[in-house]
């Protein structure tokens, strides 16, 4: 598998899980609101926070309606997206250094050939590509030939088409390409999410890093995939779940949440260890004093003929193993043994 830098972290390999706080367009076009977003997820643990890139005209035409909303008749992804992309270059410059400042990396998600040239000034290290520009094979390219990491979405996606997207990238030269399996469902269900297709992900694309974009509610799914072996994971992300703005703020986690989901993943990737088993020194000491061994369940005089009844198994610090049990008895007693005194080679 390909280890693939992004800022000063490498993804892939054994390295620890790379966490995306996606924060889309939660920044509702207050330059404000996106500093709020780009401190509170450094401060959840965050190696990255996300943003979308996009003019409007250029991304969907004036009737499209809306997919991810239920009973969306009459609404149209433009009358949402005109609102959403209004953010000056100098703003953007300005949350850029702001990334910079807090020691997070900046990313985001461009929609059109431009909103990519503007992403190349502001000097990003990745690009993130969207599930649904999965089969836009001439924007991949272009992409591409940017010569940096690609993170690319493949909801809605079969095999076949997310290797056309992959072939298409690593045909311009460019072979530093993470795969995040995602469900193009807001907000997805637990028993949709279908974590396990990461897994086939992964045996299809050896050498590429896979992860997952996660839009099911809650922390507990992209924990699971992080022991899984999702080397990335991007979770949309807003301050505050009751903003009126940006459709995504009631299906993100909050920063609470982020910091629990970072935390959590760091823990499960402490907690798998290696294959091998290894005692401990405190599992030395719980041995010692935890384990069961032959002791005299009364007291036995010198020169008597140890019977079953006359010696048990109990935890003690003192006595042999258990095993020895049935070569115990049967003995004599080379001196007096107390009750409860352990049984030893030099006494029997």
């Amino acid at each position: 598998m390909r280890e693939i830098k992004i800022g000063e972290k490498s993804i892939g390999g054994d390295n620890p899980t790379y966490v995306i706080a996606e924060a889309g367009c939660n920044h509702d076009c207050i330059l404000e609101r996106g500093k709020q977003l780009i401190e509170k997820a450094a401060e959840g643990g965050a190696d990255a926070i996300k943003f979308q890139t996009f003019t409007s005209s250029k991304l969907v035409t004036k009737t499209v309606p809306r997919f991810w909303e239920k009973n969306a008749e009459g609404t149209t992804q433009s009358s949402l997206y005109e609102t959403q992309d209004d953010l000056s270059k100098d703003e953007w410059k300005e949350l850029v250094s702001y990334c910079k400042e807090k020691n997070i990396v900046f990313l985001s998600t461009p929609f059109d050939e431009e909103s990519v040239d503007f992403l190349e000034e502001l000097e990003v290290p990745a690009y993130k590509i969207a599930s649904t520009d999965l089969t836009n094979i001439p924007f991949l390219r272009y992409i591409a030939k940017k010569n940096k990491p690609i993170i690319l979405s493949v909801g809605m996606g079969n095999i076949g088409e997310v290797e056309e997207a992959v072939n298409a990238i690593k045909n311009e030269g460019n072979n530093d390409v993470i795969i995040l399996h995602c469900m193009v469902i807001y907000p997805t269900p637990a028993d949709q999410a279908n974590v396990k297709f990461m897994q086939t992900l992964q045996k299809v694309f050896p050498e590429q890093p896979v992860g997952l974009s996660d839009h099911t509610l809650g922390i507990h799914i992209p924990i699971a995939a992080s022991v899984l072996g999702a080397k990335l994971i991007e979770k949309h992300f807003t301050i505050d779940k009751n903003i009126k703005g940006a459709p995504d703020h009631p299906i993100s986690v909050d920063p609470i949440e982020l910091k629990e989901m970072t935390d959590g993943i760091k823990e499960v990737r402490l907690s798998l260890g290696s294959e091998v088993r290894k005692i401990t020194g405190e599992e030395i000491y719980a041995m010692q004093s935890g384990r069961r061994r032959i002791v005299a369940n009364i007291d036995i005089p010198m020169g008597t003929k140890i019977e079953d009844y006359m010696v048990g198994r109990k935890r003690s610090l003192e006595g042999l193993h258990p095993r020895y049990l049935d070569v115990i008895v049967g003995r004599e007693a080379k001196r007096d043994i107390k009750e409860d005194e352990g049984i030893t080679w030099d006494k029997v």
